[in-house]
């Protein structure tokens, strides 16, 4: 989660150091301000107290505080992330977090940096701190090889001004008992095995690694940024397996007879994985009054049986239930992605990484980026340049906007011929980030 609003009743601390405060809004840039990495334990007076303040409870206990040194000091940091820290005065006024991930566009996976902990002192708000960390991060990663940035914000307009486009939000279902032991009576070629995570995360972690390869939009942190659940170990999680191979898993916990069994994510590789699973929760029908779990966008839950009785429990509110966003930082970097037959030019304006004109070429089945019009001039009579913003540019490649309705969201204008083309390359779909930080 990142930046969450300045509450008018919010009171800056009388100690920084000690209780530093929540994210928020930006302003003009304040030129006294040095901004560096942060790692190690210089994170514990710096960007942890400051996430602290925003995120959880604080003051945060001293016990805590040590625990977290005695990590620190132990080597058990993870180097997939970045954490760029504002200085004014000496003072650490405001952090924004980099998560190192790879991520999955049209069939292709690409590093791609996930923004979190992106937090601002009260009293240092309304100083330009989060436009500098931000652009700041984006422009580091980008030439380290990232070639999109995805995160979860307090407010969707806030990011929308860093280049962002939001992202279907994933479904939250509560399945009723009632109607599911139906699903018993179906013959499926495969078996569900049930285990606490600790003991099987390398092929739930397996199970990771082969979805990133096949759903659009998901993502995956590395393997040290995944194993906690293991370490924790609070979760059971059951595995089917069609020929041997893994094809759905969830992880889930019970809160005792007749009350609901909590699940995560239903993942599934098909509808062989997911109806192996839904025959599980059956065998417990008895058991439970409900089974809750989140779904990808695009599933159809209404469609997998007859009678089926279930309800929508998804919720779209900041702060702390908004939709992903996502934004391209390399234009270039997208060569290769799975697109239509079609080419058209655009025109990307007032961005800082992907501003300026491309041909964008899918007619060979994979996405070919050139810079410049390959129609010459700006294409006036042989298909004309679209004008893009790059939450315009950045809806198109996730596929989460018509053409003909970014103009309506302020994203661009798009003649109708051009709309066609951009259609053709790149054709809706529905981005399922998964991870979530």
């Amino acid at each position: 989660m990142n930046t969450i609003p300045d509450p008018a009743t919010t009171q800056a601390p009388t100690q920084a150091a000690a209780s530093p405060a929540a994210a928020g809004q930006d302003g003009p840039a304040d030129a006294a301000t040095t901004i560096r990495a942060v790692s190690g334990e210089e994170l514990l007076t710096t960007a942890y107290s400051l996430w602290a303040y925003a995120f959880q409870s604080s003051p945060v206990p001293d016990e805590t505080v040590e625990r977290r040194r005695t990590e620190l000091s132990s080597g058990e940091e993870d180097d997939s992330r970045v954490n760029l820290v504002a200085f004014g005065g000496g003072e650490a006024e405001a952090v924004v977090g980099g998560i190192s991930m790879r991520h999955n566009v049209r069939g292709s996976v690409f590093p791609m940096v996930g923004i979190s902990g992106v937090a601002t002192h009260p009293g240092a708000r309304r100083r330009g701190h989060v436009r500098t960390l931000l652009t700041r991060m984006h422009g580091q990663m980008r030439d380290s090889g990232h070639v999109l940035s995805t995160l979860y914000p307090f407010r969707q307009s806030f990011y929308e001004r860093f280049g962002y486009v939001g992202f279907p939000k994933p479904r939250h279902i509560r399945l009723e008992a009632r109607g599911l032991e139906r699903m018993l009576r179906v013959d499926v070629p495969g078996e569900v095995s049930i285990h606490r995570i600790g003991e099987v995360f390398d092929d739930y972690y397996a199970l990771l690694q082969t979805l990133l390869g096949e759903r659009h939009g998901f993502s995956v942190f590395n393997r040290a940024g995944t194993v906690g659940v293991a370490k924790e170990n609070k979760h059971w999680i059951a595995l089917a397996r069609h020929e041997g191979e893994i094809v759905g898993a969830l992880l889930y916990r019970t809160n005792g007879f007749g009350e609901e069994l909590q699940g995560q994510q239903l993942l599934t590789r098909g509808p062989i994985g997911r109806t192996l699973l839904l025959q599980w929760l059956a065998r417990h029908h008895d058991q439970y009054s409900s089974f809750t779990f989140q779904l990808p966008p695009d599933e159809r839950p209404d469609l997998w049986y007859v009678d089926i009785a279930y309800d929508d429990e998804t919720k779209v509110s900041g702060p702390n239930h908004s939709a992903a966003m996502g934004r391209v930082l390399s234009v270039p970097g997208l060569a290769g992605i799975a697109t239509g037959g079609a080419r058209a030019t655009v025109e990307v304006v007032d961005d800082p990484f992907v501003a300026g004109t491309w041909t964008l070429d899918g007619r060979g089945g994979t996405l070919e980026v050139t810079s410049g019009s390959a129609f010459g001039g700006n294409g006036a009579g042989t298909g004309a340049t679209a004008r893009l913003t790059s939450h315009g540019l950045a809806a198109l490649v996730y596929g989460v906007i018509d053409p003909a309705e970014l103009m309506l969201q302020g994203y661009g204008t798009v003649d109708a011929e051009t709309a066609q083309a951009l259609r053709t390359i790149f054709p809706p779909a529905a981005p399922y980030l998964f991870s979530g930080f």
